[in-house]
């Protein structure tokens, strides 16, 4: 293996640790960018800006969590 295959399969070994549903990870860093949009522009109350970060981030792992189940069921 070539150096720079191993780095190349080392970093992917190492991003694995902390992402492992890529869709998940988008879907949670679109949310987080929206939800400080949201709070900036539209004038969001604090706790309301809270309240929906976290409906939009269960929801996000809710249905990943949901896609998981249906690729790991039996027949």
């Amino acid at each position: 293996m070539t150096p720079m295959r191993w780095i190349t399969f080392a970093l992917g070994e190492l991003a694995g640790l902390f992402v492992d549903d890529g869709s998940l990870a988008l879907l949670a860093l679109a949310w987080l960018a929206a939800c400080g949009l949201a709070l900036r522009y539209l004038a969001l109350d604090p706790t309301w800006a809270g309240v929906l970060l976290f409906a939009g981030l269960a929801l996000a792992l809710a249905t990943s969590a949901l896609r998981a189940r249906g690729r790991h069921a039996g027949p």
